[in-house]
């Protein structure tokens, strides 16, 4: 059975493409990341699926992307922020090493930026990433088999972290 070697989560601006491409390398894996299969099937990007097709779409979308992903890859798989929000993904993640990338909301604001075209946080970008991660947080805590604090670190660092964790 395929499996992904580490599947990432965790809320914006928490590393998970950096992490990610890092951790892959670090393994001699590739990385699929779920927000580029979701971009992929709708042939544009998150925001204008957001705009032209309502979030609905944008989440089945989503949900497909991140069963094929756990699926058929054998690397590392990052999720987008709020995939683990849907009950299908949260019981498909089940059996996975799943890596929660913790992060504080301003480290989070800081790497995201104030001029995000992450569709969910354009209005307030402050409140809204508050909000997410008020909402999200005991989600990715339940799921994550290994919990991993990102805020002040270097990518490398992170990553052997994980690696330790994970063995050969």
């Amino acid at each position: 059975m395929t499996r992904p070697k580490a599947v990432l989560i965790g809320p914006p601006g928490s590393g998970k493409t950096t992490i990610g491409t890092a951790l892959a390398e670090r393994l001699g894996v590739p990385l699929r990341d779920t927000d580029a299969d979701t971009e992929a099937a709708a042939g544009k990007p998150i925001g204008e699926i957001f705009i032209d097709d309502g979030e609905d779409r944008f989440r089945e979308l989503e949900r497909a992307a991140v069963a094929a992903a756990l699926a058929e890859h054998e690397g590392v798989v990052a999720l987008g922020g709020g995939a683990v929000l849907a009950p299908q993904t949260q019981e498909l993640l089940a059996g996975h090493t799943v890596v929660y990338l913790r992060v504080g909301l301003s480290e989070a604001i800081k790497r995201v930026g104030l001029a995000s075209a992450r569709p969910l946080l354009v209005l307030n970008p402050r409140s809204q990433m508050r909000k997410l991660l008020e909402e999200r947080l005991p989600v990715y805590e339940r799921l994550g088999t290994l919990h991993v604090d990102t805020d002040g670190r270097e990518p490398a660092d992170i990553v052997e972290e994980i690696v330790k964790v994970l063995g050969p």
